[in-house]
């Protein structure tokens, strides 16, 4: 349930993200999330692959800005409700998230992964109380 996100550091500017990621795709590396926030002169890209330790080198290698961060991964049935069940799992057990992005996945049928963020503190926490509650998590590390 804890896996790996890198969070890259990348210009805003016409191409700059289709350079990360042809980076990413050369090493024969899959994307399993991402997600983009922006800000007016950087964005922070944020990636969940199956090498995170891979990727980590390759994109050092490229001189890259980056952070490796543990987060949650929560495996959720793909139907109205289920990501608001684990939020209230978490609030009930004073657990703040800092951000969340979700996904689906085409392997797991009807299940989709929310890639969950909470302080640094908090992550063997969380996820021992959403085990608790029978969820599990991508098999990433």
């Amino acid at each position: 349930m804890i896996i790996k996100q890198i969070s890259i550091v990348i210009g805003n500017k016409t191409g700059r993200l289709a350079e990360v990621t042809e980076i990413i795709a050369k090493s024969n590396i899959n994307m399993r999330a991402l997600t983009l926030a922006e800000t007016s002169d950087s964005g922070v890209l944020r990636i969940i692959v199956n090498e995170p330790d891979k990727v980590e080198k390759i994109l050092r290698e490229n001189a890259l800005t980056l952070s490796v961060t543990n987060v949650l991964s929560v495996c959720i049935d793909d139907v109205p409700g289920s990501l608001a069940k684990i939020l209230r799992v978490l609030a009930d057990n004073n657990i703040n998230i800092k951000y969340l992005y979700v996904f689906v996945s085409k392997e797991d049928g009807d299940k989709a992964y929310a890639i969950i963020r909470v302080k640094r503190e908090d992550v063997n926490k969380s996820a021992e109380i959403l085990e608790k509650f029978g969820y599990s998590g991508l098999n990433i590390k």
